[in-house]
């Protein structure tokens, strides 16, 4: 019995035991550390990764503003129909590139009917003029009229022969024939280039000198049109030059020209409109993003470190910098122009004098396997 009893007081007691402390006996719960979010880190052996020093690095002044791609104006053409009608063929699609003189699209019209309608009424009239004339200088020559109606009579016809002209330049103009009249006209393209805008659809209708049915462009020469903060504006004039540098494209930097500073400034960001004139090597698209970037006419003083001590990381840039206690503190600068000597600017993010660790990506892997 005492055994027994023994034996149950135990039990209670561990019972209790467990009621208090439910993870008793259970290992403790793992901690999750997330390499990049860390501001410090330690390791075993500092000394083997050799550092550098930020050396001084005197450079010009520097403004980037961002902006789009957009065709030149001066290089755009509309498309113009003079006929009016039902679109039965379409030929051409927004952002092709087309060749002067391309089909763009065919109508259905019933103003060739009016206008040839016309020209064959025009040149009755002359025929019935010509004879006219004839019968009158038949007459004048045996004194039978005199000579105010043969003159008279010229007129007349010489009026009829300007009619048929006319008639008939009308009906060219709409895209007809006067030879062989049709009820469909031929739209072509008036100049070569890439089509930026598109109005209509199949079966759609198209209004005599209403709306373009497209517009052509010539993507040669592109404008980008930038923003430029009311404080920054002073800083940049008519005819300087800027370095492009597209989003889609960052390795590649192109040249361009300020060819205009618009008088207009938003009101709500405070920001005035700059155009620059690029030309197109042929992957600049319209709407994209870039970045144009003003050299200023003044120095400043920036850092310098080696390129390979720059680590591009989730879309940034970061150095290593030492730490007291076998630490190296990760931080986030913004780069500048590849230097000679295999150097790399630092905007901003360190200062003059601060040591960086040369080779990083060692380091970040010893982060990683911690």
């Amino acid at each position: 019995m005492v055994v027994f009893g023994t034996a149950l007081l135990i039990a209670a007691g561990a019972c209790k035991r467990g009621e208090t402390n439910p993870a008793a006996g259970a290992p403790p719960p793992a901690k999750v550390t997330t390499a990049y979010q860390a501001e410090e880190f330690s390791v075993d052996r500092p000394d083997q990764y050799p550092l550098a020093a930020a050396v001084e690095h005197r450079a010009t002044a520097q403004l980037a503003v961002t902006g789009t791609v957009n065709p030149d104006i001066d290089r755009t053409v509309p498309v113009i129909s003079l006929a009016s009608g039902r679109i039965v063929g379409l030929f051409a699609r927004l952002g092709d590139p087309v060749k002067k003189g391309q089909l763009l699209l065919r109508l259905r019209s019933d103003d060739i009917s009016g206008a040839f309608a016309n020209y064959q009424s025009s040149v009755a009239d002359e025929v019935l003029a010509k004879a006219q004339l004839e019968r009158m200088q038949l007459l004048y020559a045996k004194g039978a009229y005199a000579l105010n109606d043969l003159q008279m009579a010229e007129d007349t016809e010489s009026k009829a022969k300007i009619a048929v002209d006319t008639a008939a330049e009308h009906l060219r103009l709409l895209g007809s024939d006067v030879d062989h009249p049709t009820g469909m006209v031929d739209i072509t393209a008036p100049v070569a280039g890439v089509i930026t805008d598109q109005e209509v659809t199949n079966a759609a209708g198209v209004q005599s000198l209403g709306t373009s049915p497209f517009t052509i462009s010539d993507l040669s020469t592109v404008w980008i049109v930038c923003d430029v903060y009311e404080n920054d504006l002073p800083n940049v004039h008519v005819g300087d030059p800027a370095d492009i540098t597209l989003s889609a494209y960052p390795d590649r930097v192109l040249k361009g020209r300020v060819n205009n500073i618009l008088p207009i400034l938003d009101p709500t960001i405070r920001t005035g409109k700059v155009r620059i004139e690029v030309a197109n090597p042929g992957m600049m698209k319209v709407g994209m993003f870039v970045t144009a970037t003003f050299q200023g006419k003044t120095e400043q003083t920036v850092a310098a470190v080696p390129a390979s001590a720059i680590l591009h990381l989730h879309d940034r840039d970061w150095v290593y910098v030492p730490s007291p206690g076998n630490k190296f503190r990760r931080v986030m600068v913004v780069g500048g122009d590849q230097l000679p000597g295999a150097m790399q600017e630092i905007i901003s993010g360190i200062a003059v004098g601060q040591q960086v660790v040369i080779n990083p990506l060692p380091l970040q892997n010893t982060i990683d396997n911690q």
